[in-house]
């Protein structure tokens, strides 16, 4: 059977066509972030397309910081994006800024006010609102739309040199207020703002706009495939427009739906807002969809990948489910993380049979995938804990864990059977009496089966943990669709997290593995960067099973 031929996406089919036509040479695109938060899932799909594309056709890609706005900019964010992209396995060819651009920015923003294609305005922010006019109808031309060129540089060069307040002028470029494309009615390219930068100090007091600065970004870089998401559609033509009248190098803009993700917001404003007010631990909170929250949940960057690539690359906005993403973790971390057993709700289990102060340690595979691999030392005592809900007093026909006169497996172990319940004086169970028989030891003796097999810890070598159970910050599965009379805040989940307590086998406090690992028969976990030598804390990040199938 011949092997299927995988269709090219859109992004592909243009690099193919560019690079067979001799278009370009060699492909470079570039990933632009602005350093005013954190990154989160959407520029994840993102890096993996930029970076991938460039991988895929033996190009390369910069990391370009957008960072025109000095007063939402920091270098921690700067050092953040850095240390994301490095995680998903991606290298940049060179690391740039737009303030790497500021004065030739300024020399063309010069040049486009000598030839008369820009213009100084004192218009307040209202009163260009107001004059914009709207889709039906025309915008007004502003009352200092006819300064001479002589006027406007002279003006210019005293917004630059500090000798007006914010919001007191602008530079606006001269198109055309009856523009049909709004955009076009006379953009803003420079506005005052008197802010110290994280990298040009105090050099400038007047800041290029995104439309003015993002094309011209990319062709200084020689950028061949700038590549962003579908809500830019609307600045292409006057990126377009800033390229061709400068005469500059023709990058070209391409556009693909963005990712957006049911229980989910990626909203950098919100999100910020959410960490301000406490509601959520920071940036790196596990219940938040930043990159560094789910990596410290335990997400793998072998796992977004996945996820990256079964959504796909499309220029139609879609609502993806979570249940997606959490199935391609579980994928890859059934296939590498290692396997220990912690009980979260327990009651005793005490074998009367077992010779007193005897401890027998099982040899266990610490991944079933691999039984020829390493393995973990488990210790076996006569008191054990089991959870709760693994025994059922009055147990229906279909209850194949343990019950009164009823026989389970323990897992890697032996087969006890349960011949006492003891209660307290509230009738709750408290203690289970068992034996075990000593013939069914796996490997050593006669083997008989039986239908239930329970994962257990030995009392005497349990370790105390502290879990934190995560689950989706949001109740409501499309968060685009908030009613307009409430905020998104009231969709807060109130059981997003809820703190217990397990009892876990010893080796599992050795674990140097780094990714998550799984509880066996109950979920994935991953060690915690708050742990102490008192205290150790494992975060969930995501349950073993789900009904949910990918198509």
């Amino acid at each position: 059977m011949e092997e299927e031929v995988k269709r090219l996406n859109f992004l592909e089919e243009i690099i193919e066509d560019d690079l067979k036509s001799g278009k370009v040479e060699s492909i470079l695109t570039r990933f632009p972030p602005e350093p005013n938060g954190y990154l989160h899932l959407g520029h994840a799909k993102s890096l993996c397309i930029n970076f991938g594309l460039a991988q895929k056709y033996g190009g390369k890609t910069n990391l370009r910081y957008d960072d025109t706005n000095p007063t939402k900019e920091d270098t921690e964010y700067v050092d953040a994006i850095k240390e994301d992209i490095k995680w998903l396995g991606f290298q940049w060819e060179k690391e740039c800024y737009a303030s790497d651009y500021f004065d030739q920015l300024y020399e063309w923003a010069e040049w486009m006010i000598q030839q008369g294609l820009a213009y100084v305005d004192d218009q307040t922010q209202e009163e260009m609102r107001e004059n914009r006019g709207t889709v039906e109808t025309p915008g007004k031309n502003s009352p200092w739309r006819d300064r001479t060129p002589e006027e406007n540089l002279k003006l210019f060069r005293e917004m630059r040199d500090g000798k007006y307040a914010d919001g007191e002028k602008v530079l606006r470029a001269k198109i055309d207020m009856a523009h049909p494309k709004m955009e076009f009615r006379d953009p803003i390219m420079y506005r005052i703002k008197h802010a110290h930068h994280h990298r040009t100090g105090d050099k400038w007091c007047i800041y290029p706009m995104y439309d003015y600065t993002h094309g011209q970004s990319d062709s200084i870089e020689h950028i061949t495939h700038s590549i962003c998401t579908l809500e830019f559609d609307v600045h292409r033509p006057l990126y377009d427009w800033y390229i061709k009248t400068l005469g500059i190098y023709p990058s070209h803009q391409y556009e693909f739906a963005r990712l957006n993700l049911t229980y989910t917001l990626m909203s950098k404003r919100k999100l910020l807002e959410l960490v301000q007010k406490g509601i959520v631990s920071g940036w790196d909170d596990p219940r938040m969809p930043t990159l560094c929250g789910v990596r410290r949940r335990g997400y793998t960057a072998e796992a977004l990948k996945m996820f990256c690539e079964k959504i796909g690359v499309t220029k139609h906005d879609q609502l993806m489910d979570i249940q997606l993403l959490e199935w391609c973790v579980r994928q890859d971390l059934n296939a590498r993380s290692n396997r220990y057993m912690v009980v979260q709700d327990p009651i005793k289990v005490k074998l009367t049979n077992w010779p007193e102060g005897q401890v027998e340690w099982f040899d266990c595979p610490l991944n079933p995938a691999e039984p020829e691999g390493a393995t973990r030392k488990v210790p076996f005592t006569g008191e054990l804990f089991i959870d709760r809900a693994d025994f059922m007093e009055d147990a229906p026909n279909k209850f194949f864990r343990l019950k009164p006169d009823g026989e389970v497996r323990l897992k890697y172990t032996y087969i006890i059977k349960c011949n006492k319940v003891v209660k307290d004086c509230n009738n709750n169970v408290t203690e289970l009496e068992c034996t075990y028989d000593p013939t069914t030891k796996p490997g050593g003796g006669e083997w008989r089966s039986v239908k239930g097999t329970i994962h257990w810890v030995s009392t005497d070598f349990a370790k105390e943990i502290e879990l934190r159970n995560y689950d989706r910050l949001f109740t409501l599965a499309d968060m685009s669709q908030v009613p307009e009379d409430k905020d998104y805040k009231d969709f807060l989940n109130p059981d997003s997290l809820t703190v217990g307590k397990g009892w876990a086998e010893p080796a599992l406090l050795d674990d140097a593995s780094g990714i998550a690992v799984q509880f066996e028969r109950t979920g994935y976990y991953i060690k915690d960067a708050d742990s102490t030598k008192e205290k150790t804390v494992f975060n969930k990040t995501v349950s073993l099973k789900d009904s949910y199938k990918p198509e």
